[in-house]
């Protein structure tokens, strides 16, 4: 609404007990990259590094995390693939102390999308 004060996010992230990365769920292999995306909370815009990718979410490094549980509008652009992607997301994981970042699953990526992201994850993984 206007006239509300931005959120603190540092305060909201929580603690790594809150964090569900506790318990290993991921089923699509991660890769390394080093590429900006942004999310949309509300009328805030967030840009974030991703620190590592795959075709199920991201996990944004150096950033102040969204709380666990927030759901986010995500826009991003992969190495070598023409125009934006843009897709909805869950943050699963938020760490706001040392090191502060967070996971996101990906809600609604398309499938070819997908694709893409596991044919440059085994491209990297070959290079690596």
């Amino acid at each position: 609404m206007a006239g509300d004060k931005p959120k603190d996010r540092r305060r909201l992230a929580g603690d790594v007990k809150d964090d569900r990365r506790r318990s290993e769920r991921r089923t699509e292999a991660r890769v390394p990259v080093d590429l900006w995306g942004e999310s949309d909370e509300g009328e805030a815009t967030y840009f974030h590094r991703a620190g590592n990718i795959s075709a199920g979410g991201a996990y944004f490094t150096q950033t102040m995390p969204h709380p666990v549980g927030t759901k986010v509008r995500l826009r991003f652009s992969l190495p070598d693939t023409p125009g934006e992607i843009q897709c909805h997301g869950e943050i699963v994981s938020a760490l706001a102390q040392k090191d502060p970042g967070m996971g996101v699953k990906f809600l609604d990526l398309d499938d070819k999308i997908q694709e893409r992201i596991r044919t440059l994850a085994a491209k990297l993984a070959r290079k690596g």
